[in-house]
C-alpha cells in the first residue's frame, strides 16, 4: 500500500489567507521563510519588520511577532530592534521600490555597519501596490504606467543592481540572488534564505537574499508568462548566485555594464 502524504500548512504561518494576486511570488516567499524558521527552531524569538508595497501586511502572515516600519525604513527599524534585543532573530522582509529607492541609504549603511540582520529583498521590477509605476530596477525597455514606452537609458539609467553593489561594502556578509520562477530555483531561494539566517544565528553580520518574483498584474502578463519573463528578461542582467560569502567576494557582476 502507497504512503499516504499530508502537506500541512507551515506552523510558521498564520491561518489569514493571502491577499496577494494570482502569480504573484510574494506567498511563494513567504512559505519559504516560515518553514525555515521553524526548522531553524528560531519562529518564537523572530521578529519580522514589514515594509510599505505589496506586502505591507506581512505581519500578518508571519506566526512570529511583526512591526511595521515607514517607506524604505525597514532596516533601521529592524537595527534598532536587534540593537535592543541582541537575542532575537530579526529580519525585514522589503520590495525594489520600498528597498531600491527611498530605502537605499538606511540599507547601504546597515551593510556598511555590517549589523547582524537579514534582508529578504523581492525584486519584480515595478512598484507593484501603486499602480505599477517604474522601479529603479525595472529593465530598459520595459513598459509601466509612468514609462509607457519602455525605460529609457538615456533619460533614467540603468536598473540599479542591489546585490552587485553591496557586495562592494567591506562589512557586508552574506549576499545571493535567487528567483522563484520554477520549482528548482524556489528550493534553491529556500537554502539561500536558511544560510542568511544561520549567517544572523551565528553573529556573523550583514545579510541578505535578492529574490526575483514575478508580478503578472503589474506587468500585464498571465502568471505563467510572467514566469517566462523573469527567466528571459530580468536573470539575464540580474543574474543569480552568492556575490558575497563569509565577507569575501564570491562572484562578479553579470549583464549590461
Amino acid at each position: 500500500m502507497a504512503t499516504k502524504v499530508i502537506y500541512d500548512k507551515s506552523k510558521g504561518l498564520d491561518e489569514k489567507p493571502f491577499h496577494y494576486c494570482p502569480g504573484c511570488g510574494h506567498g511563494i516567499v513567504h512559505k519559504l521563510i516560515a518553514e525555515v524558521l521553524v526548522e531553524l527552531g528560531v519562529l518564537d524569538k523572530t521578529i519580522s519588520v514589514s515594509p510599505v508595497g505589496c506586502s505591507v501586511l506581512a505581519y500578518d502572515y508571519f506566526n512570529c511577532d511583526g512591526v511595521q516600519a515607514a517607506h524604505g525604513r525597514a532596516p533601521a527599524v529592524a537595527i534598532g530592534l536587534k540593537k535592543a534585543c541582541p537575542d532575537k532573530i530579526v529580519f525585514s522582509y522589503q520590495g525594489d521600490g520600498d528597498l531600491a529607492s527611498i530605502g537605499t541609504a538606511e540599507t547601504v549603511h546597515a551593510a556598511h555597519r555590517g549589523d547582524n540582520t537579514t534582508i529578504i529583498f523581492i525584486n519584480n521590477a515595478i512598484y507593484g501596490m501603486t499602480g505599477g509605476q517604474m522601479a529603479p530596477t525595472t529593465l530598459i525597455g520595459q513598459k509601466t504606467s509612468t514609462s509607457p514606452f519602455g525605460r529609457s537609458k538615456k533619460n533614467c539609467g540603468l536598473p540599479i543592481k542591489v546585490v552587485e553593489m553591496l557586495a562592494q561594502v567591506p562589512s557586508s556578509h552574506y549576499l545571493e540572488r535567487t528567483s522563484v520562477h520554477d520549482f528548482a530555483n524556489i528550493r534553491k531561494t529556500k537554502a539561500a534564505i536558511k544560510k542568511a539566517f544561520q549567517t544572523q544565528i551565528d553573529g556573523k553580520g550583514f545579510s541578505m537574499v535578492e529574490i526575483l518574483s514575478p508580478c503578472p498584474v503589474g506587468w500585464g502578463i498571465a502568471p505563467i508568462k510572467a514566469m517566462d519573463f523573469v527567466k528571459e528578461q530580468m536573470m539575464p542582467y540580474y543574474p543569480l548566485g552568492v556575490y558575497k560569502d563569509n565577507g569575501e567576494l564570491t562572484k562578479l557582476s553579470g549583464g549590461e555594464k
